[in-house]
């Protein structure tokens, strides 16, 4: 047989779809579209949260200044109902009002501890002195050596009223209080300018009772 030979041709393959992502000018812009649309959209929402915090801060300080307004008037109210009950107390007979305390001058004299029995027995103590007010009034009516309800008896050098308050408004007279004689713990008005000084808690003198109304 004969045999048949067939030249066979290159044939050049089919062009296949192209994998690549498109690049150049097209490809650049819809990227920065994209970018842009992204922005756009994450500062609208930025603004729409500013917006609301905004509001909602603004309700706060309204809601703020409304609470103050209403404290403010029921503090007010509180205060004139207890200047109307107090208006209505009296002070036993002997006894000097003066704010919301009934004074007591003692006639007689006694040692600090011995003083401070005479007014608990009468539901007092001695005077416990908070306000340049209180200074004013109480030495208005002292002109002896006065104990007030001033000692440093637990820990010298640490001043405290017997109802239990440290000492921070103070009138000690110049170079008081000295601790002359090593146990001058208890505290007194003197007679002149009523200032105050340390003296022996022994000693005799007159003092000062305060009750609340």
């Amino acid at each position: 047989m004969e045999e048949i030979y067939v030249n066979e041709r290159y044939v050049k393959p089919a062009n296949k779809p192209s994998t690549k992502k498109p690049t150049g000018p097209r490809s650049y812009k819809r990227s920065f579209y994209l970018v842009v649309i992204l922005s756009l959209g994450l500062l609208a929402g930025l603004l729409t949260l500013a917006f609301y915090l905004s509001n909602q801060l603004s309700s706060m300080t309204e809601e703020r200044d409304l609470l103050k307004a209403d404290l403010t008037e029921m503090t007010k109210e509180l205060e004139k109902l207890q200047s109307l009950f107090n208006q209505k107390k009296t002070c036993p007979a002997g006894w000097s009002k003066f704010c919301c305390s009934c004074y007591l001058l003692s006639e007689s004299s006694d040692s600090w501890h011995s003083a401070r029995k005479h007014c608990t027995d009468q539901g007092a103590d001695l005077v416990v002195i908070d306000s340049p007010e209180e200074q004013n009034f109480v030495t208005s009516f002292t002109e002896k050596w006065t104990w007030i309800g001033l000692n440093d008896i637990e820990q010298e050098g640490t001043w405290k009223w017997v109802d239990g308050t440290p000492l921070t408004l103070q009138y000690w007279a110049s170079g008081q209080p000295d601790d002359l004689w090593l146990s001058e713990d208890c505290a007194h008005i003197r007679y002149q300018g009523g200032s105050w000084n340390d003296e022996r808690c022994e000693n005799s003198l007159q003092w000062v009772c305060e009750k609340l109304l």
